[in-house]
């Protein structure tokens, strides 16, 4: 059967994260059944690493404050995690499922495929989008 997605549950969540107004820096995409829906969205980066476990597939948008000196400013990411115990099945179809993700979930500085806790951890994505931001002042001090 066919993936779909719930696109206006999904853009609704989206829409949240990217709201400079709004304190939510994150929302999930999970699948139930073989709809993507919404998964949760919250303030806190951690809760949404809590979800990442070894028997879970989804989709995180994140939004990481990033910059140097001289400026500070929100960018986003896209997150595919894929937790140890999914099937090979289940990766494949994850990498096609992605497009549908993607077409509500359009404006982010960089993407990952994480299976690796380690790579969730909020300071190694800052440092990845620091890497992927262009100009850093920062590292003139360095």
């Amino acid at each position: 059967m066919a993936t779909r997605i719930d696109k206006e549950a999904c853009r609704e969540a989206y829409n949240l994260v990217r709201d400079d107004s709004s304190d939510i820096c994150w929302a999930s995409f999970k699948y139930d059944g073989s709809t993507i829906v919404p998964a949760g969205h919250g303030s806190d980066y951690e809760e949404f690493k809590s979800q990442c476990t070894d028997d879970n597939r989804l989709f995180g948008f994140v939004r990481i404050t990033t910059g140097d000196a001289m400026s500070k400013r929100a960018k986003f990411t896209l997150i595919t995690w894929i937790g140890e115990n999914i099937s090979g099945l289940q990766r494949a179809k994850i990498s096609t499922d992605k497009t549908l993700v993607k077409d509500i979930v359009q404006n982010f500085a960089k993407e990952f495929m994480i299976s690796d806790p380690r790579e969730l951890e909020e300071e190694y994505l800052r440092g990845e989008l620091k890497k992927a931001g262009g100009a850093n002042y920062d590292a003139q001090a360095e």
